[in-house]
C-alpha cells in the first residue's frame, strides 16, 4: 500500500511539473510581447529566412526573385548601426548620408530602389509582416524593379533591434 501510494505521489508531482508556466497578461488582455533576442546560430539563418519571405512575397504578386547582395548588405548594416547610435529610425545617417550615399559608399553601382527600417523588439519576420502592412514599405519591398536586396540589424543589448533592408537594381 505504501509502494502504491509513492506511486501515486510521485505521478501527481511529475505531472504538476508538465503544467505549462503562466505567461504575464497586459492590461489589454493581451500575452505581454518579450523581446526577441538573436543568437550567434540565428545570425546566420535569418538574412536567408528574409530572404525566402521577401522573394514568397513577390511570388504572390507575381514578380520575379531578388537576391542578396553584399553591398547592399553591406549599406543596411551601417545604417542599423547608426539608427541604434542616433537612438532613432529615419533614413538619414548621422553624418547627414542619405540611403543613396550609403550605397554608393559601399561601392553598389545599381540603382537604389528603396530603403526599408524599423525599431523593434520582434523578430525579423514579424517586422517584415509590418512593413506588408504599410503602402509605403510595401511598394519597396515588391517593386518590379528591384532584383537585389540588401538586409542586417544591429541589437541592443536590452533586446531593441534596429532593422534596415535595401532594395536595388
Amino acid at each position: 500500500m505504501i509502494r502504491l501510494f509513492t506511486l501515486l505521489l510521485v505521478s501527481v508531482v511529475a505531472l504538476s511539473a508538465c503544467q505549462p508556466a503562466a505567461t504575464p497578461i497586459g492590461s489589454d488582455g493581451q500575452p505581454v510581447p518579450t523581446a526577441y533576442k538573436i543568437t550567434q546560430r540565428d545570425a546566420a539563418k535569418i538574412p536567408f529566412r528574409m530572404l525566402d519571405s521577401v522573394n514568397s512575397l513577390r511570388g504572390a504578386s507575381a514578380l520575379g526573385p531578388v537576391a542578396l547582395d553584399s553591398q547592399l548588405t553591406a549599406a543596411a548594416a551601417t545604417h542599423s548601426r547608426d539608427m541604434q547610435v542616433q537612438n532613432r529610425p529615419w533614413h538619414f545617417g548621422s553624418d547627414g548620408s542619405s540611403p543613396l550615399d550609403r550605397v554608393r559608399r559601399v561601392g553598389f553601382s545599381g540603382n537604389l530602389v528603396g530603403e526599408v527600417i524599423s525599431e523593434t523588439y520582434e523578430s525579423e519576420l514579424e517586422t517584415l509582416g509590418a512593413w506588408m502592412s504599410q503602402p509605403d514599405t510595401r511598394r519597396i519591398i515588391v517593386s518590379p524593379d528591384a532584383t537585389k536586396m540588401g538586409f542586417s540589424w544591429f541589437q541592443e543589448k536590452n533586446g531593441k533591434i534596429w532593422w534596415t533592408l535595401v532594395m536595388g537594381n
